[in-house]
């Protein structure tokens, strides 16, 4: 997650460090030097993400089609320079790192509802200012790029260091990020995302020797350096008399430099002038404030050294950790067949989540656009909590009397602190019969197992009884029909702004991903995607058109051919609801607030003369982008019920209706 301040601190005291740099000259270069290797760049996604959505709307759940355009001329730009990217994503978080992810998602609980009080005050989106990425956008971001023929990896542990590994192992001509850690490991050229030009491939990189040389230092200093400013393993809160020592002793002060930046210049001044030796780190260890941890800073300094590397400050008969030494010697998963494919699924990004639960059955969800102040709509995480007890159960053994292990859930949702993890009980889902072991639903064939696959999945929902319909419906629209009808269970009430239920639907997206992959894919995983059922603008509008009291011919824009489809599919939901004995009740919000830029009124009569929706606004943009260019999947992934009948077709503009709670039910 990088060091405070130090990507800030070499563009402003170190130019010479930030260079610019033509991508497709280096890779020439490259060519040239090592013919027989095309040249790769190593890209850091999570650390790219909030630089590729550039969408218009982003607080009403995402303008997916636009992203998916954008990833794809992304990939475009760079394979015209013939130059190969491979993206890497967190597939976990560290307990080491644990602290410092809940310091990170209590702070941005505090950003989102800034967020809602600006909208419910200027009922507008807010600028690019206070943007957060829409919610789950990482997760589909891994899927997309994936479906984009882009070799895409799920780590087993931090991304950094598994990022900074593959680049030196594998000649990257450089890694392509906005991570400051790195600067610190020794590896190949950093690259920043965030200085990039796409059309010329220019962009900067930041030269650790450079660095270096400004603050007096060696390479072997950079772990030191970096653990002594605070990091993802050394808390800052124990390096505050350090720092006051070093700021004292410190010939560099200077008082046009804001304090961070004198500390840094401090801390290195301090380190030059220490040996290079396993001694001088233990001094530093007990002149810290370490408590009973005192392998504190031994092990942030371990934590930068990539396969096979040495380093001073540790005793010279170890080297670097081998790879993902950090798992536990003992799984929850006992099952060593399930538990491989698990792995190579989850490395090779076919699967959701269901790795993390069968190693160490724990679990982690970050944020998502939730007003903690609507009490009528729980957390996403709470919403589909039911729904992962039941998946849990398919994925875990119970042992003897029938008990199964507890799953260890790290969600973030208004109301919880996060001091530890939830403890959260399996549960049995209804299936006649009993709920098929793991080994059948992953490995078993035929026609019986592609209906007990399809049939589980349905279960983990409540919609058992629904299987012939929904078989009836596209794949995509069928899942989308699932997930609607269970937040519709679930909710007493469906009176939320619509960026708070455009968050909830997607989170519930990555529901649909998570029990897909425990019952053996009987959807394909593209089936599931946002950009095929989902627009938060699209859906933000109609939202707002409905909640005025605009008929069902207006929301339709005049299209007849739309109305059968729309009826359809409200029987459908309508019914799953009655058979669970569910009434909803909604009220009419009237106005919420203005989207696009221009702020117009919305006039349905100007809609449905000048706008034809019928074909997506974004559909040039895809030029018939669907699931190209697919990629050799593993023996799980690729499984999905063959279309044996006609399916019922869904028009792409109901969709966004059927998630409108008013006039799902009063028209």
């Amino acid at each position: 997650m990088g060091i405070k301040g130090l990507q800030g601190f070499v563009a402003r005291v170190c130019p010479d460090a930030c260079r610019m740099v033509d991508l497709r000259e280096m890779a020439e270069n490259h060519r040239i030097d090592h013919p027989d290797f095309p040249p790769v760049i190593v890209v850091d996604a999570m650390s790219c993400v909030r630089y590729w959505y550039t969408p218009e709307s982003w607080v009403c759940g995402g303008q997916w089609r636009e992203y998916l355009a954008i990833l794809e001329d992304f990939i475009k730009a760079f394979m015209a320079a013939g130059i190969k990217l491979v993206f890497y994503f967190d597939g976990v978080v560290e307990d080491k790192k644990r602290d410092e992810w809940i310091k990170r998602r209590l702070q941005n609980n505090k950003e989102i509802a800034r967020i809602f009080q600006f909208i419910k005050t200027h009922r507008k989106q807010p600028g690019r200012g206070m943007f957060v990425v829409p919610s789950a956008l990482p997760t589909f971001t891994r899927f997309a790029l994936k479906s984009l023929g882009q070799k895409t990896v799920c780590t087993l542990q931090e991304a950094d260091f598994e990022v900074a590994a593959y680049g030196l192992q594998q000649n990257c001509i450089g890694i392509l990020g906005q991570d400051s850690d790195y600067l610190i490991y020794n590896t190949c050229p950093y690259f920043s995302i965030e200085k990039l030009r796409l059309d010329t491939l220019v962009t900067v990189m930041y030269s650790r020797e450079d660095l270096c040389r400004a603050l007096g230092l060696s390479l072997t200093h950079l772990p030191l350096f970096a653990c002594l400013l605070g990091n993802d393993v050394v808390p800052e809160s124990l390096l505050e008399g350090f720092w006051h020592k070093c700021l004292v002793t410190s010939p560099h002060k200077n008082n046009s430099y804001n304090r961070r930046t004198n500390i840094l210049l401090a801390v290195a001044n301090y380190i030059s002038k220490v040996p290079c030796s396993y001694s001088s780190l233990k001094h530093l260890e007990e002149m810290l404030p370490l408590g009973s941890d005192k392998t504190l800073l031994y092990r942030g300094v371990e934590s930068y050294l990539l396969p096979g590397q040495q380093s001073p400050w540790i005793p010279p008969n170890i080297t670097s950790c081998e790879m993902f030494s950090h798992q536990h010697q003992t799984t929850v998963c006992q099952d060593k067949e399930i538990f491989q494919l698990a792995k190579e699924q989850h490395i090779q990004s076919e699967n959701y989540t269901i790795f993390n639960i069968l190693s160490n059955g724990e679990i982690e969800c970050s944020n998502s656009l939730e007003d903690e102040c609507d009490t009528e709509i729980p957390g996403q995480a709470l919403i589909y909590r039911p729904a992962r007890q039941h998946i849990y159960s398919v994925l875990l053994e119970s042992g003897k009397g029938g008990a199964y292990p507890l799953v260890k859930e790290w969600f973030v949702y208004f109301g919880n602190p996060l001091q530890q993890p939830e403890l959260i009980q399996p549960v049995k889902p209804s299936i006649p019969g009993g709920t098929p072991n793991l080994k059948t639903l992953w490995f078993a064939k035929g026609p019986d197992v592609e209906r007990q696959r399809y049939s589980t999945f349905l279960a983990c929902f409540h919609l058992q009884d629904g299987m012939e319909e929904l078989q009836a419906l596209e794949a995509p629209v069928a899942a989308f029909c699932c997930l609607l009808a269970y937040l519709i269970m679930q909710l007493a009430q469906v009176d939320s702004r619509a960026v708070h239920l455009g968050a909830v639907f997607v989170r519930g997206l990555t529901t649909l991903l998570m029990a897909n992959s425990a019952c053996g894919f009987p959807f394909r995983m593209d089936d599931l995607m946002p950009w095929e059922v989902f627009d938060g603008k699209l859906f933000q509008e109609k939202y707002q058109q409905s909640h005025r009291g605009c008929s069902l011919e207006e929301l339709l824009e005049g299209n007849e051919s739309l109305y059968t489809p729309f009826q359809h599919l409200k029987s459908f939901i309508c019914k799953a609801c009655m058979a669970k004995k569910r009434t909803i009740q909604s009220r009419p919000r009237g106005n919420g607030f203005i989207t696009g830029t221009q702020q117009r009124e919305f006039n349905p009569r100007f809609q449905q003369t000048h706008r034809s929706y019928f074909v997506p606004p974004y559909h040039n943009q895809m030029r018939g982008f669907l699931w190209r260019n697919p990629q050799p999947r593993g023996r799980e992934y690729r499984l999905g019920h063959p279309d044996r009948r006609r399916r019922f077709h869904l028009p792409p503009r109901v969709i966004p209706l059927l998630l409108n709670p008013v006039e799902l039910f009063e028209t």
